[in-house]
């Protein structure tokens, strides 16, 4: 057998397989070689790891899985992982609230805030007892977007706690190199078709991207495009609610509230952090 031909051998072997998650050996020892030379020859002829490859697979298949309303859990199980876990994704619960129930039940919430540095910038993050309210990027500590904040959650009670917050700044950027290995509860208001298009974009994996069009299709409202881009510009949570991997159909970046040059170093981070995590050694 050529080398092209156990390549081709192993494309087929895990595109068929992938929902086992087979290991290296497995699928070394399916095409007659042995894990270390078949690493070689796969990355030789075909670009990329076996890992990698896989984890490609695994991330095409859970986002189809995700766009038709299955769960992170059932998806993850579909797809051969152990758990939500293993999708690579940051753990968010989102919690809504119509603004009728904020009205009703919210008018009370004390919400503490902090500015702290992050990979893209000094954030704003609000976070209440039931979660993290706001998080804003800036190129500084500016007080516009604290007025957004308070304008979004005009009812409540601000004050600012740099330690409580810096706390939850650390849970979402681990720093070495890690992304959040702990649920984060998130908590918003909105109407009830924006709180359908923050939950949708919870379903556009790590590394992946959806266009306005994909999104609109998965909320079931295909000829809303554009009240679905509205919906997403006013996502009060940035990067946990993922709006910055919503782009253009034709495949361009597209804006973002809080700057298109971030969105761009954002979806280039988590490929990085993605490729990261499928290039560590096989055990």
């Amino acid at each position: 057998m050529s080398d092209y031909e156990r390549a081709a051998r192993a494309l087929t072997y895990l595109e068929k397989h992938f929902e086992d998650q087979p290991s290296l050996a497995q699928t070394a020892a399916a095409v007659g070689l042995s894990p270390y030379h078949f690493q070689r020859l796969f990355r030789r002829w075909v670009g990329i790891s076996p890992k990698r490859f896989l984890q490609n697979l695994t991330l095409n298949s859970a986002q189809r899985e995700l766009r038709k309303g299955r769960s992170l859990l059932d998806t993850a199980l579909e797809v051969g992982l152990s758990g939500p876990g293993r999708l690579h994704d940051l753990f968010v619960t989102l919690q809504g609230m119509t603004p009728a129930q904020y009205r009703s039940h919210g008018r009370q919430m004390d919400i503490s805030y902090g500015t702290h540095p992050t990979p893209f910038g000094i954030c704003l993050i609000g976070v209440t007892e039931r979660g993290i309210c706001w998080l804003s990027f800036g190129e500084s500590k500016s007080d516009v977007d604290i007025v957004q904040m308070e304008q979004t959650w005009g009812e409540s009670t601000f004050h600012q706690s740099q330690g409580l917050t810096g706390r939850y700044v650390k849970k979402i950027f681990p720093g070495a190199g890690t992304l959040p290995n702990n649920p984060l509860p998130v908590l918003v208001q909105g109407s009830e078709f924006q709180l359908r298009v923050w939950r949708a974009l919870l379903g556009i994996p790590l590394g992946a991207t959806a266009s306005y069009g994909d999104l609109a299709k998965s909320v079931k409202t295909p000829q809303a495009s554009r009240a679905v881009g509205t919906a997403v510009g006013r996502n009060p949570v940035s990067f946990l609610i993922p709006c910055h991997r919503v782009i253009r159909a034709n495949g361009e970046t597209g804006q973002y509230r809080w700057g298109s040059p971030r969105k761009q170093a954002m979806l280039r981070w988590e490929k990085l952090h993605l490729q990261a995590a499928a290039e560590k050694p096989s055990r």
